[in-house]
């Protein structure tokens, strides 16, 4: 057999090397909200101050939304496995780092080292997969699994940072990566074996590294400040207008230069440009709800960590079941869009359900129902969405093309917690303002308000994924696998309108094409 024909045959490690990716993939999305819960007990303890204890969250945000595209980029220049395996160990001295903090310096100091290495290690995660996976079908199992940790993982979070908060100490919330990280480092560099070929050795595009990387800092932290500090606040309009300046000078920069960090193929092929922006939107109305759900439970509710965590579990079910049991069936068989559209919309109504929250709102009444929905239509929607993030893309730009999932959801989460936090607390000063003189007891009215400012702002959340459902159906018009022309470097759009029947290499349009050593 030759060389070429031996490359092309399915690595026989592959689902081993999904379990190690997927553990490494579960500790990220783990570390986005493991922390919140134990954000108040690690506060006290190093004498961290109400003004600085937001950089615990944004120091790890900033880090990991501004250095995404360089990650990918860095995946493609120096290889998926050895970056993924860099980013996890990486990681893991980060997160000991954190575990062991005296102050506030060296807490936050860790947050952003673990968001750096975070950067490294989720695209070239995601990029693995894509190059490792080239059947329809196995490939659509594979991002079963990877999209329904990838949408339930920051649910898990909440569930096992109450757990390690409660019974043991916050700290165990950062030394708890460190076995995650240490087995999936070891699992990935003795059995992952990345393709031969996919590599993409060009000059590193200084200029695009420090124009995305700014650009995306000043983005993230303009939202993350307006959440606390206002819209109107001079330095949060100063972090916007720099984000835009930045971000347009990016775009100029790579039209321009010869090996761009991101090429602009990569966005401007309408499925990619589909996912990307209908997954970022429902990111935001997500992340606002964990926010919410998680005040609610405890604030109103008086519901314990450990509780208000086991509380989130309908969510995590119907992702799971929406990811690998609805989404991974019908993959294969029709269009993705039908599958997103679909699934964003299921989810909507799961947020409808949640719009009626009151302080004696029963559980299992309308939580339970609106989780288990959410789920089950954001698990069936992500997986399609995750795997078409890197349909058809030339194996040297899977890095960048992955990192543009992580980004979407990273700046769709900072996006997310400010907006909707923001449109919260003003329904909560109005209420205040409009039932005070009748309230007789100021407790109570504190509770309601805040009640209705959730509610007020899971109706945007509703608006948001009905928004993400009609971007999924106009703009993603590939058809299922292995229904029409392949998709290829050079014709990534070429797939067209759903199935069209079946032609010359209608089995590969999945396929990434791997050249020989």
């Amino acid at each position: 057999m030759s060389k070429t024909a031996d490359t092309l045959l399915p690595d026989p490690s592959r689902w081993k090397a999904l379990a190690f990716i997927a553990l490494a993939q579960l500790m990220v999305v783990l570390d986005a909200t493991i922390v919140n819960i134990a954000l108040p007990s690690a506060q006290t303890d190093l004498g961290i101050s109400e003004g600085n204890k937001q950089w615990v969250i944004t120091a790890y945000a900033l880090a990991f939304g501004g250095l995404l595209l360089f990650g990918g980029r860095i995946a493609d220049l120096w290889g998926r496995k050895r970056t993924f395996v860099v980013g996890l160990i990486g990681f893991a001295l980060a997160s000991a780092l954190g575990g062991a903090a005296t102050g506030e310096a060296m807490m936050f100091g860790s947050r952003a080292l673990q968001g750096a290495f975070g950067a490294l290690l989720a695209p070239a995660a995601l990029s693995l997969l894509a190059v490792m996976f080239t059947d329809a079908r196995e490939r659509a199992k594979a991002f079963g699994i990877y999209g329904a940790i990838a949408g339930g993982g920051g649910a898990v979070g909440l569930i096992l940072g109450g757990f390690l908060t409660e019974y043991l100490n916050w700290r165990w919330t950062f030394f708890v990566n460190i076995p995650f990280a240490v087995i999936a480092a070891a699992g990935a560099y003795f059995v992952i074996r990345e393709p031969a070929g996919g590599r993409n050795r060009s000059p590193l595009d200084i200029p695009g590294v420090i124009l995305s990387t700014l650009g995306l800092v000043a983005l993230v932290y303009g939202f993350t400040r307006a959440e606390s500090a206002g819209w109107s606040d001079a330095l949060t309009v100063s972090m916007f207008v720099a984000a835009g300046a930045l971000l347009l000078a990016f775009v100029v920069t790579e039209s321009r230069v010869k090996s761009p960090l991101l090429p602009l193929r990569v966005l401007t092929e309408r499925n990619r440009g589909g996912v990307y922006l209908s997954l970022g939107l429902a990111v935001i109305a997500m992340f606002g709800l964990f926010l919410f759900l998680t005040y609610y439970l405890q604030v109103v509710k008086g519901y314990s960590p450990v509780k208000t965590g086991f509380a989130f579990l309908p969510m995590i079910a119907g992702m799971i079941t929406g990811s690998t049991q609805i989404g991974t069936r019908l993959m294969t068989r029709v269009p993705p869009r039908l599958l997103m559209g679909p699934g964003f919309l299921v989810a909507a109504l799961g947020m409808l359900f949640l719009t009626q929250l009151d302080i004696d709102t029963s559980y299992a009444s309308v939580i339970l129902p609106g989780q288990l929905l959410l789920g089950l239509g954001m698990g069936t929607a992500f997986m399609p969405a995750m795997s078409l993030a890197t349909h058809g893309i030339e194996p040297r730009d899977a890095g960048v093309a992955s990192a543009m999932v992580n980004t979407s959801q990273q700046v769709g989460g900072a996006i997310g917690t400010a907006l909707l936090n923001t449109i919260a607390a003003g329904a909560t000063t109005a209420y205040v303002a409009e039932h005070a003189a009748r309230a007789t007891d100021p407790k109570l009215l504190e509770l309601q308000a805040m009640v209705s400012g959730f509610a007020s702002a899971i109706w945007w959340a509703v608006g948001i994924l009905v928004a993400a459902s009609a971007i999924a159906v106009t703009m993603i018009n590939t058809g299922r696998p292995g229904a029409g022309p392949g998709v290829g470097p050079g014709s990534a759009g070429s797939a067209g309108s759903a199935g069209s029947g079946r032609g010359a290499g209608a089995e590969d349009e999945f396929k990434i094409p791997v050249i020989a050593h």
